[in-house]
């Protein structure tokens, strides 16, 4: 799983979302840009303050919380050039940060708009082999390790710095996961991820309504590392209801099937002839409760895709995602080889969120750029390293562009 510096720097790009919005009817090119940057308080953790950056350009705004660098609001336009929230998460902190569930209990079991670390996904056995030596993590999930173990990088409090650039603006989030990250004791005796990872976060909403999430990783020890944003997106509206209706693309002719605890077996199976072809545009709901064995394991859709890169280091279309009520479209490219798609399965109705409506089975969905789940346990180069040493830099790139449709 030996990677050089200039593979893994191509392969691995700093784990940018770019969000790319554009407006409608009034509100679209022709508006004038007015770009601003301002911060408030959203509460506290103890004694550590947290704060809210509001990036906006006049069409889109988005909030960002310095509490697991979420992305609380994210605002845009409509066919008509109405705006309105469309990713889920809560109107206060205390949302984010009380414990809920008794498996046992968590904040945010969901992962609202949070930056996910050190592993995004899953980690088969919440163990792995790096150079001979076995590292133990937190089993948080069926005996694996999910999105980083009991205290990933979305329950904690970054540091953060506003910036202004020619025809942009944004936040800094940074932060050092110090060794042995990902391990709680209890529940059980583990030793955590091995390395400091020094990791630095960039939201830039530039005049042109490309909201950019760029992230950057060092080690001083040979570690894993799989970075993404767990965003909820409901093009309709957030608390609107359910997602089923919206129409997916996937730039994907394979996916990694998934054994009932949702780790993958190794495979990479052909999409075609199956629920998980999205090559074409499908409504969600068209094909969810279909008769098949991988739509049981996940209650629906808590996949990965394997990207067509053909060859490409670069920005490659990875999803596109349309509401016909709406007019909305999202559209994903990115430096990374898969894309998690999860509809949103688990929600139960007992999260309430920023409209005050419970949030309901596919009432939102994730779309994550990332390697592959479980990749430290896999062999390259079916399953591509996530292996990041000393002197090596982690980049990855992700562009999501929301625009508006005519027609329904």
């Amino acid at each position: 799983m030996r990677r050089s510096h200039r593979t893994l720097s191509r392969a691995m790009a700093v784990g940018g979302l770019v969000l790319a919005l554009g407006a409608a009817g009034a509100t679209g090119a022709s508006a004038k840009p007015r770009l601003k940057v301002t911060k408030s308080g959203f509460g506290s953790v103890g004694t550590t303050a947290v704060d809210r950056y509001t990036l906006s350009n006049g069409s889109v705004t988005a909030k960002i919380i310095t509490y697991g660098g979420i992305i609380q609001s994210l605002r845009a336009p409509d066919r008509r050039g109405h705006r309105a929230n469309i990713t889920l998460g809560y109107s206060n902190l205390a949302g984010y940060t009380t414990p809920r569930g008794d498996k046992p209990p968590t904040a945010n079991p969901s992962y609202f708009g949070a930056i996910i670390g050190r592993y995004g996904n899953r980690i088969g056995g919440a163990k792995f082999t790096l150079d001979g030596k076995t590292y133990t993590l937190d089993p948080n999930n069926n005996g694996n390790t999910l999105h980083g173990g009991v205290t990933g990088f979305d329950k904690v409090v970054w540091a953060a710095q506003s910036f202004k650039r020619k025809g942009a603006v944004g936040v800094r989030l940074t932060r050092t996961s110090a060794a042995g990250e990902g391990c709680v004791n209890p529940p059980v005796a583990c030793t955590g991820f091995p390395g400091n990872l020094t990791v630095q976060v960039d939201y830039t909403l530039k005049k042109r309504n490309n909201l950019r999430i760029d992230y950057r990783a060092t080690t001083d020890a040979p570690t894993v590392v799989n970075l993404t944003n767990h965003a909820y997106w409901n093009l309709s509206g957030e608390g609107t209801g359910t997602i089923y209706d919206h129409r997916l693309t996937l730039n994907a002719n394979r996916y990694t099937p998934v054994d009932k605890t949702l780790i993958p077996t190794g495979q990479r199976d052909k999409v075609a002839g199956t629920p998980f072809d999205f090559r074409k545009p499908h409504a969600i709901g068209q094909r969810i409760r279909s008769n098949n064995q991988q739509l049981m394991f996940g209650q629906g859709y808590d996949h990965n895709w394997v990207l067509n890169r053909h060859g490409s280091g670069g920005l490659v279309r990875a999803a596109k995602l349309r509401d016909p009520a709406s007019g909305r479209v999202l559209t994903m490219s990115t430096t990374e080889p898969g894309i998690q798609f999860y509809s949103g399965n688990f929600l139960d109705g007992t999260l309430y969120g920023t409209s005050g409506h419970a949030y309901r089975q596919g009432d939102g969905l994730a779309l994550e750029t990332q390697h592959f789940p479980d990749s430290p346990n896999k062999a390259a180069p079916a399953f591509p390293s996530t292996t990041l040493r000393p002197g090596q830099i982690y980049r990855t790139s992700t562009v999501l562009g929301f625009r508006t449709s005519r027609h329904h």
